[in-house]
């Protein structure tokens, strides 16, 4: 049954629950029993089976292992990794570390947050520990994605502000304003163009903000993910803007192409006329 339990095998736990009742308050050599394998091996359809079958929560209240730990304190513990590694990404890891230990915290007893086991520590305290190494990786991995995406951001304001300045048709000689400046085209050319600039640099200012992060546990929870999606959300509008910004100018090119190659096409025949007559 603690095998079944540590591997997720609700479909045998449940046959057996209902051969022997009994066998769901079976412990092995170390006190430890299948609430406990759930806990310690991240299977939430056993936890979830579990309170289906037994009917009542106090059964996980109170239950130590022979070392003294609650299901606080084996929810701290670092995850196997056949569990983690359904996470690309070590800040992404951390997140589901830290979701998973406050939902155990959830479902125990609030005396269970603040009991000590026989090393005489209490469940945040193991949690830090056995988490320091994954910590360092997932800020390690944060910092690398926010740094690559910034350079991305930079590389877009560069090519769009320079396109500003050497607009498609160029510009008055008298005047200095675009040749096509009421032309619909080139207006959206400008406003995407700017669109496209705007969302680069709020994307940048996303990823200014995570390098100046504490990184904290809990900002692995919500804060630190959102403002990487909420950067790259940005990033990819400002790609979209700079697409249209281009398919615009474009139109405005070919339209001026085709009307040069429709002077062209008029003064053509009247120059081959000339010749005809010399």
């Amino acid at each position: 049954m603690m095998e079944a339990s540590k591997y997720g095998n609700t479909h045998f736990i449940y046959i057996m629950s209902e051969a022997n009742h009994d066998l769901l308050r079976a412990v092995d050599k170390y006190g430890r029993d299948m609430f406990s394998y759930a806990v310690l091996h991240r299977k939430e359809n056993v936890l979830q089976l579990m309170f289906f079958l037994t009917g009542y929560r106090n059964l996980i209240h109170y239950s130590t292992d022979k070392f003294g730990n609650n299901l606080l304190h084996l929810a701290a513990y670092l995850g196997p990794s056949s569990y983690l590694n359904n996470r690309a990404g070590a800040a992404l890891q951390m997140q589901r570390e830290v979701q998973w230990f406050k939902a155990v915290e959830e479902i125990v007893a609030p005396s269970c947050r603040k009991a000590k086991n026989d090393e005489g520590k209490i469940p945040i305290q193991i949690f830090i520990e056995t988490h320091k190494e994954l910590m360092k990786e997932g800020e390690k991995w944060i910092k690398d994605t926010a740094g690559t995406l910034a350079i991305v951001g930079i590389l877009v304001i560069s090519v769009i502000f320079a396109a500003l300045f050497t607009v498609p048709g160029g510009y008055h000689e008298k005047t200095g304003l675009p040749i096509y400046l009421n032309q619909r085209d080139f207006i959206a050319f400008i406003v995407f163009d700017v669109l496209s600039i705007l969302t680069s640099i709020m994307a940048i200012l996303f990823y200014i903000d995570i390098h100046m992060s504490r990184f904290a546990r809990n900002d692995f929870l919500h804060r630190l993910p959102q403002k990487i999606r909420s950067g790259l959300l940005l990033l990819s509008m400002s790609l979209l803007f700079m697409v249209t910004a281009f398919n615009s100018a474009l139109a405005v090119i070919l339209q001026y192409s085709k009307v040069r190659l429709g002077l062209v096409l008029d003064v053509l025949p009247t120059f081959r006329k000339m010749l005809w007559d010399d």
